[in-house]
C-alpha cells in the first residue's frame, strides 16, 4: 500500500499476539476444539484498519505457505454480505467447487475440512456480526484469521482487539508528504503538523486533503489548515470537513457524478457505470473517475475498476438524498441497468458466435443485429476480453440484479438483466460451471415472478431451481419445487411447463426408488405429449415409463412401453434411439425367462447400432449376446461375441455396460 505509514507499535503488538497464550488457557478453561488464532483490528471507517491488516499479512505471509484468502462482510453501502456468499468466496479462493443451493452449514463444514491441514491466512474485512464471523473460522490452530471491524465483537472468545485511533503526527505528516511532495512540508513543518492535527491523524482524511493539495500546487499548507479549522463544526468531524472541502472544489458535472456513485452496486464502479449514471460519454466518465482517485474519493482496483470507500458512502448517500430528486435518481438507476443489459448481450454474443463464425440460430442472429447497432464503446474486441469483463464485474453484476429485484419499481429491467446475466454466464462458463451463480439468479427470477403474478416465469424458475437441486442430491427439495412448478404451469395454462414438470416429478420419484409413483407421473406426462402430438417427447417418455415398469417388476407393461418407444424412434428416423430401445426390450425378455426372444431382439439391436455407428452400444450388446448364448448352452458362440466386444472397445468392462435411455 503506497499510503501506509506508521503503525509500527500496532504491528509489533499484533505479531506478538499471534504466538501469545490464548485467553481460554489463561483463565484455566480448556478450549472445546482447536481454533485458528484470531486477531481483531478495530477502528472507525477511515482509520486505516484494512491497510494495517494488509501490512500485517505481508509481514507474516512467509509463515503461512498455503496462501491468503480474502472476504469482505459489509458492502460500501453498509449492507451485510450473506454468510453463504462469504463462504462461497473463500471456497472459490481455494479452488474448490461450491454446490449450487448448498446451505450455510454445509459450506462452513466444507471450508473447515479444506483448511484442516493447511497453514493459511484469512483476511476478513469489515465484519459487523460475530455469528457471521464464527461460520468462517477454521478449526485448526495452524491458520491465522485477521479480522477488521468498527468495534469489539462480543461473542467471539479468545480475541484481543487492537483499537486504532489517528496516526501520530510524524506519520500523518509523512502521509501528506507522499501526496504533495516534501517541498511544501519542509517550507512550513509547523503548518504541516497543524494540518495533520486538523485531520485527526485519520488516513482517509489525510488522503482527501493531500489529494486536494496535490491538485493545487500553489495552495499553502497553512492556508489549508486554517480553511479546515474555520469550517463550521459538523457531525462527521474531520472526515466531513475534508470531504466538504474536496466536494465543493469540484465542477458541477463532477459533483453530480460523485453524488450518484452510491447507486453503483456493491460500490464497484467503472467507466460504463459512471457514464450511465451521469449521462455522459464513457471517455468523460473515465477521466472523472481518475480525477476522483487522485483526490482520494475512490480507490483504484485492477481491471479498470474503482472502489467507493466505505467511510465516504454515508456522506455521499446524504448528498444523493438531499440534492437529487427521486425521479432523477430512478432514471439514473434505470440508465445504469439498461447499459448493463446491453453489455451483457455484447458479452454473450462474443462467447456464442466468436469472430468470423456463422450464426445459425435465429435468436442469436437477432442479438447479433442488436450488437451491431451498439456504439463501439459497448463492444468487446474478442471472446477473451468479454470473459475477463464478466469475471471481474460478476460481483457487481450479481449485486445489480439483487438490488434491481429488491427495488420493485424496475421489475421489467430487473427481469431483462437477470436473463441476460444467466445467458452470458452459461455461454462463457457452461451451465454446470456457472451453477452456483445461476441458482441465486433463478431465485431472483422467482421473487419477481411471484410478486408480479407471472405464472409462466414462476414455473420456469422453479423448474430450473429444482433441476439444480436434483443434480446436487437434494431430491426431496427438488420434488417439492417440481410440484410447485406444475401448479404454476397449470395456472399459466402452459402445456410445455406442465408436461416438463410432470416428467420431472416422475424422475424425482425414480431417484427415490418409488417406481410405482414414478410410472404414474411418467404416464401423465405421456398422455399430455400424446395429446399435443409431440413425437420426440412420446418416444422418450415411453422409454422412461418402460424403465420404471422394469424396476417395479411389471415386465409385461415394460415390454409394451419399450416396444412403443422403439416404434416412436423408428418414425423419427432416430436409429441410435431405436437400437437402445430394442436393447432394453432384450433385457426385459431375458429377465422374463425368454432367452430365445432376447437373442433375436438383441441381434436386431446390434444391427441398428452398427448402422448408427455407436461402438459403445455395439460392444455392450455383443456382451449381452454372449451372456444369453451362455445361458442357451453355446459357449463357443459366446466367446466369439465377447471377442468382438473386445475388438470394438478394448478390455474395459465398464465400456460394455448398457444404460437405459432414461439414464
Amino acid at each position: 500500500m503506497a499510503d501506509f505509514v506508521g503503525r509500527r507499535r500496532e504491528l509489533k503488538e499484533l505479531r506478538e499476539d499471534i504466538a501469545r497464550t490464548g485467553l481460554d488457557t489463561l483463565s484455566g478453561r480448556k478450549a472445546k476444539s482447536p481454533r485458528a488464532r484470531l486477531l481483531l483490528i478495530a477502528g472507525r471507517p477511515g482509520s486505516g484498519r484494512t491497510a494495517l491488516a494488509e501490512a500485517l499479512v505481508r509481514e507474516v505471509a512467509a509463515d503461512y505457505p498455503d496462501g491468503l484468502l480474502r472476504v469482505r462482510l459489509t458492502t460500501p453501502g453498509g449492507e451485510t454480505v450473506a454468510t453463504e456468499r462469504a463462504l462461497r468466496t473463500l471456497l472459490e479462493g481455494l479452488g474448490l467447487p461450491t454446490p449450487p443451493g448448498a446451505c450455510e452449514d454445509d459450506l462452513s463444514s466444507a471450508l473447515r475440512a479444506a483448511l484442516a491441514d493447511k497453514r493459511a491466512i484469512l483476511l476478513v474485512d469489515d465484519a459487523a456480526d460475530p455469528y457471521q464471523v464464527d461460520a468462517l473460522l477454521p478449526d485448526t490452530p495452524d491458520c491465522l484469521v485477521v479480522l477488521t471491524a468498527e468495534g469489539p465483537l462480543t461473542g467471539i472468545p479468545d480475541v484481543r482487539p487492537c483499537t486504532l485511533g489517528g496516526l501520530d503526527t510524524p506519520s500523518a505528516v509523512g502521509m501528506l508528504a507522499r501526496r504533495i511532495g516534501d517541498t511544501r512540508i519542509t517550507v512550513d513543518p509547523t503548518a504541516a503538523a497543524a494540518l495533520a492535527e486538523e485531520c485527526g491523524g485519520m488516513p482517509a482524511v489525510l488522503a482527501l486533503v493531500g489529494g486536494w493539495l496535490a491538485a493545487r500546487p500553489k495552495a499553502s499548507v497553512s492556508d489549508t489548515a486554517k480553511q479546515l479549522h474555520d469550517m463550521p463544526p459538523g457531525t462527521d468531524g474531520p472526515l466531513g470537513r475534508a470531504f466538504r472541502l474536496v466536494y465543493e472544489s469540484l465542477p458541477q458535472p463532477a459533483q453530480r457524478t460523485l453524488r450518484l456513485l452510491p447507486l453503483a452496486p456493491a460500490g464497484i464502479v467503472d467507466s460504463h457505470t459512471a457514464s450511465a449514471l451521469a449521462g455522459c460519454s464513457v471517455a468523460a466518465a473515465q477521466a472523472t473517475l481518475e480525477d476522483f482517485a487522485a483526490l482520494g474519493l475512490v480507490r483504484n482496483a485492477p481491471d479498470g475498476l474503482f472502489l467507493l470507500p466505505g467511510c465516504l458512502a454515508p456522506l455521499l448517500r446524504s448528498l444523493l438524498e438531499t440534492r437529487e430528486r427521486p425521479a432523477e435518481v430512478q432514471l439514473a438507476r434505470a440508465r445504469m441497468l439498461e447499459r448493463t443489459v446491453r453489455l451483457l448481450h455484447s458479452c454473450r454474443v462474443m462467447a456464442e458466435t466468436g469472430e468470423g463464425k456463422d450464426v445459425q440460430d435465429a435468436d442469436l442472429q437477432e442479438v447479433r443485429e442488436v450488437l451491431e447497432g451498439l456504439p463501439r464503446a459497448l463492444r468487446f474486441p474478442d471472446r477473451r476480453a468479454a470473459a475477463t469483463w464478466l469475471d471481474t464485474r460478476l460481483p457487481g453484476l450479481t449485486a445489480a440484479a439483487t438490488l434491481a429485484v429488491a427495488d420493485g419499481d424496475l421489475d421489467t429491467l430487473a427481469r431483462r438483466l437477470v436473463a441476460a446475466l444467466v445467458r452470458a454466464l452459461a455461454a462463457h462458463r457452461g451451465t454446470a460451471a456457472a451453477a452456483p451463480e445461476l441458482y441465486g439468479l433463478h431465485r431472483l427470477v422467482l421473487d419477481v415472478a411471484e410478486r408480479r403474478g407471472l405464472h409462466r416465469e414462476q414455473a420456469a424458475a422453479l423448474l430450473n431451481l429444482a433441476d439444480l437441486d436434483a443434480e446436487t442430491g437434494r431430491t426431496q427439495e427438488a420434488l417439492e419445487r417440481y410440484r410447485a412448478a406444475l401448479d404454476a404451469g397449470r395456472a399459466a395454462n402452459d402445456p410445455y411447463a406442465t408436461g416438463r414438470a410432470m416428467e420431472s416429478v416422475g424422475g424425482a420419484y425414480q431417484e427415490l426408488a418409488d417406481w410405482h409413483r414414478a410410472a404414474d407421473w411418467f404416464g401423465r406426462a405421456l398422455a399430455q405429449a400424446l395429446a399435443r402430438g409431440e413425437r420426440a417427447d412420446e418416444a422418450r417418455l415411453y422409454g422412461r415409463l418402460g424403465n420404471a415398469h422394469t424396476h417395479a417388476g411389471r415386465y409385461g407393461d415394460a415390454m409394451r412401453s419399450w416396444r412403443a418407444a422403439a416404434a416412436g424412434y423408428r418414425k423419427l428416423a432416430d436409429v441410435p434411439g431405436q437400437a437402445r430401445a430394442l436393447s432394453e426390450m432384450a433385457r426385459i425378455q431375458e429377465y422374463a425367462g425368454r432367452p430365445e426372444e432376447s437373442l433375436h431382439t438383441c441381434r436386431e439391436a446390434v444391427e441398428l447400432a452398427r448402422r448408427a455407428g455407436d461402438l459403445r452400444l455395439q460392444a455392450a450388446l455383443q456382451v449381452r449376446l454372449a451372456d444369453t448364448l451362455d445361458r442357451l448352452g453355446d459357449p463357443a458362440a459366446a466367446r466369439l461375441h465377447r471377442s468382438a466386444a473386445d475388438r470394438l472397445l478394448g478390455d474395459d468392462p465398464a465400456a460394455c455396460e448398457i444404460r437405459s435411455s432414461s439414464d
